[in-house]
């Protein structure tokens, strides 16, 4: 099958590229390179630097007549959501109604987008979330990427072109940069082996669901082969709280460095975990690695050097 995956140059897009491929499957990778790193995009990808918004996708896009897209391409910051929404809202929102007008008329299969269940439901009222849970985002990156189900949606019934959301909760694992819009596992372990106290910001109470990104790239490959449309959760149901997961990592880098304490984040929620069962059920996914073992593969690759 002809993939395009956008975003492929990036943390999770280049391993779900790498999945698809060991699979047999002809992939291009359309990703511009703010965030994403060339070297990370697989050998035999096809690979088109290509800012999503470029008049010209469209026209790439017919020359590919992908079967399946892959949307990873985002502004995933959360603070930079907050900061400049209009950037936020252009990227996640637009970039993706530019791809999906690019999509009109070539026979695309089905659309696999990357959301976010940390985001789109908010503070949460029951844990873990399930799908049906409300959704209030806490903050513009959260709106832009419920925005962006909504308008996939919407392409499926008025132009039938079928879509999956998968709801990520906090992906960790290699290739994850730790600087700039990387999550707290890799800014962590980025400080401890470099010798630099890391920064909780809030009281460190604050409870995340990590799932490691080999889980996330499995359920991106069932997701192929599935009928289902709609949001579907991809996460562990398990909490556990920024001091606990600094501890961990302490222990696994063999690192004393102490943590310093920051503000609190604007637009972040305080606890977040995703109830996996309807993936299980219609994807037959469930998350393989556990976090300890997860955190040590990670550690493991930046020993290697691979950090930022």
């Amino acid at each position: 099958m002809r993939i395009v995956v956008t975003g492929g140059a990036g943390f999770i897009g280049s391993h779900v590229v790498d999945a698809y491929i060991a699979r047999g499957h002809q992939v291009f990778v359309i990703d511009d390179l703010s965030t994403g790193d060339r070297r990370n995009v697989n050998p035999r990808a096809v690979f088109h630097r290509r800012d999503i918004l470029d008049p010209a996708l469209p026209g790439l896009l017919a020359e590919i007549s992908p079967g399946v897209i892959n949307h990873h391409a985002a502004q995933m910051d959360v603070r930079r959501s907050v900061a400049d929404p209009e950037l936020d809202a252009r990227i996640n929102i637009l970039g993706l109604i530019h791809l999906l007008e690019g999509c009109k008329g070539l026979g695309v299969k089905k659309v696999i987008y990357a959301s976010s269940g940390g985001a789109v439901y908010g503070e949460q009222e029951t844990h873990p979330a399930p799908e049906e849970h409300p959704r209030r985002p806490w903050s513009p990156y959260g709106v832009s990427k419920l925005s962006g189900e909504y308008y996939l949606g919407y392409y499926q019934a008025a132009f039938g072109i079928p879509s999956v959301s998968l709801r990520y909760a906090n992906v960790y694992g290699p290739r994850q940069r730790s600087d700039g819009e990387a999550g707290v596992v890799a800014i962590f372990i980025g400080h401890l082996l470099a010798g630099r106290p890391p920064t909780i910001n809030g009281d460190g109470r604050q409870t995340r669901d990590y799932v490691y990104v080999g889980d996330v790239v499995a359920a991106n490959v069932l997701a192929l082969e599935s009928s289902y449309s709609g949001a579907l959760n991809i996460g562990t149901g398990r909490e556990t709280d920024v001091i606990a997961l600094l501890a961990s990592l302490q222990d696994k880098a063999g690192s004393r460095v102490s943590a310093i304490h920051g503000p609190a984040k604007p637009g972040e929620q305080r606890r977040s975990s995703l109830d996996a069962s309807r993936a299980r059920a219609e994807l037959g996914w469930s998350p393989r690695t556990s976090l300890e073992e997860g955190l040590e593969k990670t550690i493991a690759y930046y020993r290697q050097g691979r950090i930022g």
